[in-house]
């Protein structure tokens, strides 16, 4: 239809994808004949584009026989208000492969993306840290300068001093690009009076567990890894949890990263519908998850958790239908408009696969969400996904 007329839109013009309607009539204009241009999300191709027909790799195309003229859409990059005293903002930010041997530009984008579009947050978990030397497969697991070229990235974009906490994987053990020894981290600001709250021990294959301390719940590991010898996890990214604390009160924060779409059956392929093999993993992930979290829970009902990352699973998925369970735990994502719910394009579809949850007791502070679209929708990206952000105003 013309337009997209009929298809379910995101608010910025792009097409969002549901089970029920996966947007058949995308058509990808490919670049085999001649070359395509870059465009972003709006953007307009004026006047007829011609081309062959085709089909490879699962996917209808059309061999475009010239390069067609693009019309810029005019889609700008999207800015989060500063969080206001009083506020915790909390974010995810999945940043792509990062590690030393990338261009000092990518880190530098990034930053940017944490200072200015993201305003700064007072945590931030930050997906997809690889080991210092990349993707090599040398047997080093540490990450130390990873981290620390980030945090002067920042700081040249006029950002604060951030901290971080991460627990180095063993050796090739946790899935993502070979050699690259992938991970989960957090950054924080100590200058907004946010502390992480250390207790040793925590390693690659020692699992968190939770007791009651003086009322609350405590983790007796932080930073540590949930269930990180569970098979739900084998060969796959083990999600790290910390204990923050921020004017008197204690966070519990847990970051993810489940297993990938790799391996389900294309949308246009020779089986239909098309099966979605790789939700086994991330539903034992989702479970264990969320197991974890009960723990928190029998001992603190009263305990606030923030459960944040890539899910790589859509808000309406049984993968966050397992997450979020009897419903103690909200999925953000679920509470937005539905135009406003994406923070990835994948063949022309935009989908959320990240996500904030909040316990009960933390939806109860006054809640502030934002998916902050800074990179899905555009040719010119610093990561594949769009970071989001939590604030929380404490009483």
């Amino acid at each position: 239809l013309p337009g997209g007329a009929g298809s379910p839109r995101t608010s910025r013009g792009g097409i969002r994808y549901t089970y029920d309607d996966p947007n058949t009539e995308r058509v990808i204009l490919d670049d085999v004949l001649a070359p395509m241009p870059l465009a972003n999300v709006g953007d307009v191709l004026p006047g007829v584009v011609d081309g062959v027909v085709d089909y490879s790799f699962g996917t209808v195309k059309v061999e475009v026989t010239a390069t067609p003229t693009v019309r810029s859409g005019g889609l700008t990059a999207e800015t989060t208000r500063r969080q206001r005293p009083g506020e915790i903002a909390i974010a995810t930010y999945n940043v792509e492969n990062l590690d030393p041997t990338d261009p000092q530009a990518k880190f530098d984008r990034l930053a940017v993306g944490l200072v200015r579009n993201l305003a700064a947050p007072d945590i931030v978990a930050l997906e997809e840290i690889q080991d210092n030397t990349g993707a090599v497969n040398d047997g080093v697991v540490a990450a130390d300068q990873a981290f620390a070229l980030m945090i002067e990235a920042v700081l040249r974009a006029g950002g604060p001093r951030y901290q971080y906490r991460s627990i180095d994987p063993e050796n090739g053990a946790d899935g993502g690009e070979p050699g690259g020894n992938i991970r989960l981290g957090f950054l924080f600001r100590t200058d907004r009076g946010v502390s992480f709250v250390d207790r040793p021990g925590g390693d690659a294959v020692t699992a968190i567990t939770v007791v009651r301390r003086h009322g609350q719940a405590s983790l007796t590991l932080s930073p540590g890894r949930i269930s990180p010898t569970d098979p739900a996890f084998a060969n796959s990214r083990k999600p790290l949890a910390g204990e923050f604390r921020f004017r008197g009160e204690t966070f519990v924060v847990v970051a993810g990263h489940f297993s990938s779409k790799g391996g389900d059956q294309p949308l246009f392929g020779r089986y239909q519908p098309p099966s979605r093999g790789s939700e086994v993993q991330r539903h034992a992930q989702a479970s264990t998850v969320r197991a974890f979290v009960d723990t928190v829970r029998a001992a603190d009902r009263r305990a606030k958790v923030v459960l944040l990352g890539d899910v790589n699973d859509f808000e309406f998925s049984a993968t966050a239908d397992l997450l979020v369970g009897d419903g103690w735990l909200t999925d953000l994502p679920r509470t937005l408009p539905e135009r406003e719910r994406y923070s990835y394009v994948y063949d022309g579809n935009s989908q959320i696969l990240d996500h904030i949850l909040l316990s009960r007791p933390a939806v109860g502070c006054r809640v502030d969400y934002d998916v902050v679209h800074i990179n899905a929708e555009f040719a010119d990206q610093a990561s594949d996904h769009d970071p989001q952000v939590v604030r929380l105003r404490l009483r």
